[in-house]
């Protein structure tokens, strides 16, 4: 192999390090994003793939949104869209990395956060709930109505 060809092949090698070191000088692809919830052990799902039980820990791609959705029996489904920022680390990563560093960031996703990095769900209960069994209809009854629920009936007191 001649002398300029080994130059050649060692700064393609360099040069492909280095582009790749300025994706992960600010944060890497990913970010880890914590989900908790009252009570835990609920099921959290993101973009509709199974994450774990509360409290759990997911890695999510930076260059994306999220849909997360937490949920337990017998309580209202908890939702929530994440989004992303650019991250502060940008400017640092102009000034070493140029704009080549950048457009591989941008590429990757580290040049971004998700936002939220925490989730707190607090899950209330199910307010009513109807059952069939056997033929028969079993309707729960609650105190205060969900201002959304559509009035189909109402008890009056006997005179």
């Amino acid at each position: 192999m001649n002398r300029s060809r080994c130059w050649t092949v060692a700064g393609l090698i360099v040069a492909t390090t280095v582009f790749w070191a300025c994706a992960t000088i600010i944060h890497g692809s990913s970010q880890e994003v914590s989900f908790s919830s009252q009570p835990t052990g609920a099921k959290v799902t993101v973009d509709g793939q199974p994450a774990g039980n509360t409290p759990v820990v997911a890695h999510l791609r930076r260059k994306d949104t999220h849909t997360v959705s937490i949920t337990m029996d017998g309580y209202q489904p908890f939702e929530i869209a994440t989004t992303r920022s650019v991250s502060g680390w940008v400017w640092g990563n102009i000034v070493f990395g140029g704009l080549i560093g950048l457009a591989v960031d941008a590429i990757t996703g580290g040049l971004y956060n998700v936002k939220p990095d925490q989730v707190q769900a607090q899950l209330s209960k199910t307010a009513s709930r109807a059952a069939l069994e056997d033929g028969s209809v079993y309707v729960f009854l609650v105190r205060e109505p969900d201002p959304n629920w559509q009035l189909i009936g109402q008890l009056t007191p006997a005179h």
